[in-house]
Formats: structure tokens, sequence, C-alpha cells
């Protein structure tokens, strides 16, 4: 069963029949595959792409223009930025000390643990299979590579791999990886020009 808000728009979300979208927001020009669920209060902005199997968690936020490949699980109470691009089988976890039982056995319920997210900024990817455990901060137009467990935040445009995920370089908004060049950190795609300062990279503003 399909309960789909959709906001005004000549361009109508498609949201397949096999997909689960109960009480949340799709944006216009977005598209929700087969056998995805995206939970109630979750918020799905423009031109989406939500892939087959995919999970979205209650009041979830995803920014416009972003991918999110098929079966990724994005617990709540993740925050997408815009242009996010999440890769195949990706986890964002939202619990730091996970246990099914309290210490008297009882199972847990969700008055016994609070939920944490992940935030990720702008432009950033994750690579498939790729695991950030809550709570973290992915910063902008960071690259998070195939595979790598990110346990702490990642700086913008940081390029970072590994367990536990390390920064291995720099890359740029075109994706690729900057390459030094005397003092400054250059794109090879775009030619755009950047600082590093005490492990923080900043875009050099032309005149």
């Amino acid at each position: 069963m399909t309960d789909t808000t959709v906001p005004s728009s000549s361009r109508a979300p498609r949201v397949e029949p096999s997909a689960e979208v109960s009480g949340a927001s799709i944006g216009s020009g977005s598209s929700v595959w087969h056998l995805a669920q995206v939970r109630e209060g979750a918020v799905i902005g423009e031109n989406c792409v939500i892939g087959r199997g995919v999970y979205i968690g209650a009041g979830v936020s995803v920014g416009d223009n972003c991918k999110i490949q098929n079966y990724a699980l994005v617990y709540e109470p993740a925050d997408l930025g815009r242009g996010v691009f999440v890769g195949p089988a990706v986890v964002l976890t939202n619990d730091t000390y996970p246990r099914a039982i309290n210490p008297d056995g009882s199972p847990k319920s969700a008055s016994d643990w609070t939920p944490v997210g992940v935030t990720v900024r702008e432009g950033a990817s994750i690579g498939a299979r790729a695991t950030c455990v809550a709570p973290v901060v992915i910063g902008r137009w960071a690259t998070i590579a195939a595979g790598a467990v990110v346990v702490k935040d990642v700086p913008d445009y940081a390029l970072v791999a590994g367990v536990p995920a390390r920064r291995i370089g720099w890359v740029g908004p075109a994706g690729l990886p900057l390459e030094q060049i005397g003092e400054r950190w250059v794109c090879p795609r775009t030619g755009a020009r950047f600082v590093e300062s005490e492990g923080v990279l900043e875009e050099e503003t032309r005149a």
C-alpha cells in the first residue's frame, strides 16, 4: 500500500507499486524503485533516485538531487544534504551501543535507547558497502571509499578509505583526487585550486 504526500508540481514523483511509502513526502521528479521502503515523516527532495530495496527511516531528510543506490540502509535520524551519493549496500547506523536486550534480559524497546544520526553534507559520496557509524558528519564534497568504516567526522573534500577510515587524499567537486602543485591542490578536470591549512582544505578565491 502506498501513501505518498505529493508536493504541487507538474513533475509528479514516480513510486513503483512494490515500494512502500507511508506518510512520507516525495519531491517532484524523484523516483522510488522496486521494494524500497520510505518510512513516515521522511522528506525526500526533488529529482532524487531511491534505488531498489533501499530503506529510509522515519523522519530522515534527503536533499534535492540525491542518489541512494540499491539496498542502502539509511536509518533515522540521518540528514543528507543536496547532491549526496549513497552507493549500493551502504549502511548509515543510528545506535552507538547496540543491544537486543537490557541488562535484566528484557527486550529493548524504543524507550531504552536514543537514536543518533549520520549527517552527510552537500555533494559528498559514500562508496558501495561502506558503513558510517553514528554519530558522524561527512563533510561537503568528501568521498568515502567502497568498504570503508567511518567512525569519526570526515572533513570537507577529504578522501577516506580503510577500516577504520583514514584520510588518504583530497577530492574536488568533480570527484577526482586533487593533485598537489607547490603549495596548492588542483583539480585535474576543472583547474579549481585549493589551499590546505592544519588539516582543513578550502577552495582558493580567484580575483
